[in-house]
């Protein structure tokens, strides 16, 4: 994925956080919209306030800049740059959020329709994902009991369960 950060005729201090719908983009899960998000640091932040003062945002004291299809963001529902980068990938010029911190920001917004879906995509594949791992973490177990003799079974689901309920809970 290429981001054409021309137009803002900016140079970042740190590399923008990419999130939103080109996050969700970025990971296969629907198409973006018109507009790219970003959540930046508060140096950069600075100093685009002071590139572009007439294009200022303040959403109940979360405060970007929207200009050239940007919205470039110092918080997102009050979590900053450094809140939100833990797993970021890197993606050359700009990080992606990890899909664990997308789902954090998709899930301020779950009262609107559109980040509900948000929401409903990135868990699908995050089971998706986990499943996975099934198969790998039932060997290990069956290593972990394959000396005691005797064992009795209060609940036991094989994969095929997760499957058919939909999930891994």
């Amino acid at each position: 994925m290429k981001i054409n950060f021309i137009p803002l005729n900016f140079s970042f201090h740190s590399k923008p956080l990419l999130v939103g719908g080109k996050a969700m983009e970025y990971y296969g899960l629907r198409s973006a919209g018109a507009d790219i998000d970003l959540i930046v640091t508060q140096k950069d932040m600075v100093k685009l306030l002071q590139q572009y003062p007439t294009y200022i945002k303040d959403l109940f004291a979360d405060l970007g800049i929207c200009v050239f299809g940007f919205e470039i963001w110092k918080t997102i529902c009050y979590l900053s740059y450094q809140d939100l980068l833990a797993g970021a990938i890197d993606a050359g010029d700009f990080l992606v959020i990890s899909l664990e911190k997308l789902l954090l920001l998709k899930s301020f917004g779950i009262h609107k329709p559109k980040y509900l879906e948000d929401v409903r995509l990135i868990v699908a594949h995050l089971v998706t994902r986990q499943n996975k791992q099934a198969g790998k973490i039932k060997l290990i177990n069956q290593d972990l009991l394959k000396d005691i003799p005797n064992i009795h079974y209060i609940e036991k689901k094989d994969s095929q369960d997760i499957i058919n309920e939909g999930g891994i809970l």
